[in-house]
């Protein structure tokens, strides 16, 4: 497991890093987690990072590289004009 790079000033050190917070549950919440780790064999880490992800997922943000790329094609593809409409245009420039 990485840990986080002390007093270093280099950024590449942090793209491995294991960055470590603090959050807070009720009790109740709290509880329910812990069972629902036990009914699917998962830790509470685990749990956390289906959560983020699927969050991430919600509000269009990519999760790494891979879906980074897929989305960057999605937007490339979709602001090429399509060749149907293309036609249509240049069918309407002869009639001028």
């Amino acid at each position: 497991m990485s840990t986080i790079p002390q007093g270093g000033s280099s950024d590449r050190h942090w793209s491995n890093a294991v960055l470590r917070k603090l959050i807070e549950f009720d009790d109740d919440t709290f509880d329910k987690l812990k069972q629902l780790g036990r009914d699917r064999m998962a830790t509470l880490q685990e749990l956390a990072d289906e959560a983020f992800t699927d969050l991430l997922k919600k509000h269009g943000i990519p999760i790494d590289l891979k879906d980074a790329l897929r989305k960057s094609a999605r937007l490339q593809d979709a602001a090429k004009p399509s060749p149907a409409a293309s036609q249509g245009a240049r069918k309407r420039a002869r009639k001028s």
